[in-house]
Parts: structure tokens; C-alpha cells; sequence
């Protein structure tokens, strides 16, 4: 039987990090009181998974994957970033063998500091180099798109703006949501750094703020322009699908816009998986992997999620979704997306946060 943590102890030397990933995932918190009171996996049919993804997410995943695996499985939910922190701090004393991510920037971190296990080559091949770790040892499982998400009554789509720097326009002055705070458009921020420079980015984030609208969730943004408040957002497209999904695609007034030729507002993000280098399961964590990739996890995220999935031959079962490879987004090394450190002095210094 799978066993459930929940800890929120303070963070000490890891309180760097903290302010370097993006919290995301869900509003749990995890501590690091490095405890190893908790059976160590071994190769024994045992693995402990730290899960920045939501546990009413997970968990129904879990249960399948104990069901497919034979896995006796512990599960320590919390916030991705705080985890990623707590794997920091526990170093050679940590009892996880899993880490799933909300966001590549968090594995990116693990990676650069040589806690994350190369994956085997197999285990590679199931997703493109796009969406794994440029040091393989790190895979996603489930991608989101960055999107326009427009109002059809207010705005004629050959109105809509190419790519991102026309958000920027007099003609949109008042008319464009943001949310600043959310993970994934500072993920977005992060990628137009790496992208355009630091320049660029803060010279555009200072004009957005001057003229642009803002909203704590993605999901009230999508609310927003639906209603007819504001008449553009940026948001993941997996919103738009799930309230189409709801509600019926005729019954609303949002549409999606995906920027085009590798514009950074058409970045695809990840959830993802790694498995830690200290951890004493590896072959059990292996074995979770590949459950993760396999066509029955797969769908399971792109049903219950709206998000794209990864693995080699799954196709989403969504209906309108456009193809992930039809979107064209740009070429970036996603464990760059780390650098979130730098990316929240941007937004500090554009005053946006």
C-alpha cells in the first residue's frame, strides 16, 4: 500500500534555491528535516516519489502504476520548487529514488548539480531530445503549450498580433492579460531572456506593465477575455481545452492564437521525471519511468489534464488539439529554463513583482 507525506519544515541551506525555481504544482509544502525514518527503496520493490504535481492528480496514477509494476510506493507530495530544494539539502541522506516535476526548470537545477541519474538509452528514445534533458537524465512526460487566447467577438483574427512584441502595440493598450506571478509565464520570461537577452526582455516586460492587465491565475485570465473584459491573454493551452470541454466550444468566445517561427510565446514547457542520483532504487525508479511513458500513463495526463503527450506513438485524444508538431516553437535547451534566478530580478526590476 502506497504511503502519502506531507512535511513543511523550515529550509536552510537550500533557501537559495527557493528563490531560483518557480513554485508551481501545488500550494502544499514540502520541508527537509533530512530524516531517513522511512524504509530506503533498495531494489526491493520499494520507491519513494517526490511529486511536485498535485496529489489529486497523482495519486489515481500511482495506484495504477503499483497495480502495473508491483511497486510498493511512498509518495511525499509538495511544491516543485521546495522539493527540488529539499533533494539539494538531503544530498547522500534523501529517501527518494523519483522526482516528478511540475516544470523542466526544476530538473534543469537538479541536473546542473549532478543529482539526477543518466537514463538508459531506451528509456531516452521514447520522448525527442526537444523535451528530455540535454544530459539525458532527465525525461518529460507531459507538455503545455504557451497560447494567445483571444476574444472572436472583438477581435477579427487577421487582427492578432504575429508574434509577442506586438502584445506590446498602442492598438492593445488596456486589452492584454498577464499573470506576472504564475509559473509559467515566468518560464516564458525565462525562455525570451535565453532567446532574445536580457535587454530585450526587460525593455518588453516594462512595456507590458505599462499598458498591459494583470491577474493572479491563467485560468481568471481565460475567464477574462472570454467575458469579454480584456481581449487578449497569455496562458497554456490546456485551459482553454479543459473550459471547452466543460462548457462546449460554441458556447465560448475564446479562441487560441499559437504564435508562429519559433516565437517565444509558443514555448513548450514540461512536466517531467528524473531519477535521483543518491537514491538507493534505481531499478525500481526505472521501472516508474517507463510506466510513466507507457501509452496507459500517457493518455491518463492528457485526459485528465488537457496536456500533450510525449512518449513515441500516443496521440492525444483531444479533439482540436493541433498537433505538437505543427506548433512552432522555439529552440531552446529546456534545462536553461533553471535560471528563474535571474528571470524574478527582471520581473523586479520591470516591477512587475
Amino acid at each position: 500500500m502506497r504511503r502519502h507525506r506531507r512535511t513543511a519544515a523550515a529550509l536552510t541551506g537550500a533557501a537559495v534555491l527557493l528563490t531560483t525555481l518557480v513554485a508551481c504544482g501545488t500550494d502544499e509544502s514540502a520541508g527537509t528535516d533530512g530524516s531517513t525514518d522511512e524504509a530506503t527503496a533498495g531494489d526491493t520493490g520499494e520507491l519513494t516519489v517526490y511529486s511536485g504535481r498535485n496529489e489529486e492528480l497523482i495519486d489515481p496514477l500511482i495506484a495504477r502504476m503499483e497495480e502495473a509494476t508491483g511497486l510498493d510506493i511512498t509518495v511525499r507530495y509538495g511544491d516543485t520548487a521546495e522539493l527540488a530544494a529539499a533533494l539539494m539539502e538531503e544530498g547522500d541522506r534523501t529517501a527518494a529514488d523519483l522526482f516528478i516535476a511540475q516544470d523542466a526548470g526544476a530538473l534543469g537545477a537538479l541536473s546542473r548539480e549532478g543529482l539526477l541519474r543518466e537514463l538508459p538509452a531506451g528509456t531516452l528514445e521514447e520522448v525527442e531530445p526537444a523535451f528530455r534533458g540535454s544530459a539525458d537524465d532527465w525525461i518529460g512526460i507531459s507538455g503545455r503549450a504557451r497560447v494567445v487566447v483571444w476574444n472572436a467577438e472583438n477581435v477579427e483574427e487577421s487582427e492578432l498580433p504575429t508574434d509577442y512584441r506586438e502584445l506590446n502595440d498602442a492598438r492593445w493598450e488596456g486589452r492584454v492579460g498577464y499573470a506576472p506571478t504564475n509559473a509559467s509565464f515566468q518560464s516564458f520570461v525565462t525562455a525570451l531572456r535565453v532567446l532574445e537577452g536580457e535587454d530585450a526582455a526587460l525593455e518588453w516586460l516594462t512595456d507590458l506593465r505599462e499598458h498591459g492587465e494583470v491577474y493572479e491565475r491563467n485560468g481568471a485570465i481565460l475567464d477574462a477575455v472570454n467575458a469579454g473584459e480584456i481581449d487578449l491573454g497569455l496562458i497554456n493551452h490546456y485551459y482553454w481545452f479543459a473550459k471547452a470541454a466543460e462548457e462546449g466550444e460554441e458556447n465560448l468566445d475564446a479562441r487560441l492564437h499559437f504564435l508562429s517561427g519559433g516565437d517565444p510565446g509558443s514555448l513548450i514547457n514540461v512536466a517531467g521525471v528524473g531519477v535521483t542520483a543518491r537514491g538507493d532504487g534505481e531499478e525500481a525508479a526505472l521501472k516508474a519511468v517507463d510506466f510513466l511513458l507507457s501509452e496507459e500513463a500517457q493518455l491518463y495526463f492528457a485526459e485528465e489534464t488537457k496536456e500533450y503527450p510525449l512518449a513515441a506513438g500516443v496521440t492525444s485524444p483531444v479533439e482540436g488539439l493541433p498537433p505538437l508538431e505543427s506548433i512552432e516553437a522555439p529552440d531552446i535547451d529546456l534545462t536553461d529554463l533553471d535560471s528563474l534566478e535571474r528571470t524574478l530580478e527582471l520581473l523586479r526590476e520591470a516591477g512587475m513583482v
